[in-house]
């Protein structure tokens, strides 16, 4: 039986007025993307810029308003989509909302294959300031960030280092009022050295080199490391193997959680029937692991001593 093609999703996010609508209409109006597949539109939330849905069914182009948060569940999705008979969706998602929600929310061989978050540039600092875990919630998973409205004046600095303290991997993009769009071009510099054989992670910097490691583990395979760590072991751990990591927090207090990878020593692990800390020295291998879901960095044990804890136990990026 041939494999089903997956449901192609467009997700369009961010808080009210930062422009979703705006490049949804034109991303619509636009010959490269309007190809005759039939293109279900669900709208999450309305703002002062509204569709003009007069030409929406010559194009295939079927709109759906979700009212409530509610009606984001599998069969309701199923059930709109079957209706119109689409074969790709474009998600213009509430901002107020958790990503999670429409992710864990949607139909079996639904996939999200972009995702970009608009945000107004003389608001989002506020938004950030006063809603940071929802600002980190659109960060965590958009490819590329569009800051609207934005002046000249601005510190392109300010809105950098919101972002590369959530993602390293997020583009940037500066839309002025003038028209003009400019890509952010900011050198982000890890504080050690990624080409070197051997490299030392200072307290401070752990929460970075952890991001950093995740999102480009092959950047680390083969070198040898040497951080400090709280080292833990669960009940179905394989012989010998044991996670290291840290409590990071990307926000906020709420969302402080243990991050860590795969370690293994040939000569044993040690005794934890609770958390410690200690000073590791290990070679990464990217590899696959009953740890990980597919492959990820596994630290190769060459020296393990237990240690003090850091002055500040829970790691940050900033």
């Amino acid at each position: 039986m041939p494999q089903q093609e997956p449901f192609p999703v467009y997700m369009f996010i961010g808080f009210l007025e930062g422009g979703k609508t705006k490049f949804i209409k034109e991303t619509l109006e636009d010959g490269r993307f309007v190809n005759g597949d039939r293109t279900l539109l669900l709208v999450c939330e309305e703002g002062l810029d509204e569709y003009d849905t007069t030409n929406f069914e010559e194009h295939n182009i079927f709109m759906h308003v979700i009212e409530d948060k509610s009606e984001l569940n599998e069969q309701n999705l199923s059930a709109i989509c079957k209706k119109y008979n689409c074969e790709r969706a474009v998600v213009e998602y509430n901002g107020m909302w958790n990503v999670q929600d429409f992710f864990e929310a949607m139909p079996e061989g639904w996939a999200v294959y972009q995702i970009m978050f608009f945000a107004d540039a003389t608001t989002f600092l506020q938004y950030n300031q006063n809603m940071r875990s929802l600002v980190v919630d659109k960060l965590n998973v958009c490819e590329l960030v569009v800051f609207n409205r934005f002046d000249p004046s601005y510190d392109k600095m300010q809105f950098h280092q919101i972002v590369r303290g959530v993602s390293r991997r997020t583009d940037i993009a500066y839309e002025f009022t003038d028209g003009n769009v400019a890509y952010d071009d900011i050198e982000d510099p890890l504080p050690f050295d990624v080409e070197a054989d051997r490299i030392v992670v200072e307290d401070k910097d752990f929460a970075l080199w952890y991001r950093d490691a995740m999102e480009e583990p092959e950047k680390y395979n083969g070198k040898t490391m040497t951080f400090r760590v709280m080292a833990a072991c669960g009940p179905n751990f394989p012989k010998n193997t044991f996670a290291v990591g840290r409590k990071i927090m990307t926000c906020c207090v709420e969302d402080i959680q243990y991050c860590w990878l795969v370690a293994e020593d040939k000569k044993g692990r040690p005794d934890l029937p609770s958390p410690k800390w200690y000073m590791v020295t290990g070679k990464i291998k990217v590899q696959k692991h009953k740890m990980y879901r597919g492959a990820g960095p596994v630290l190769n044990i060459e020296a393990i001593a237990p240690a003090d804890p850091p002055q500040q136990e829970v790691a940050t990026f900033y």
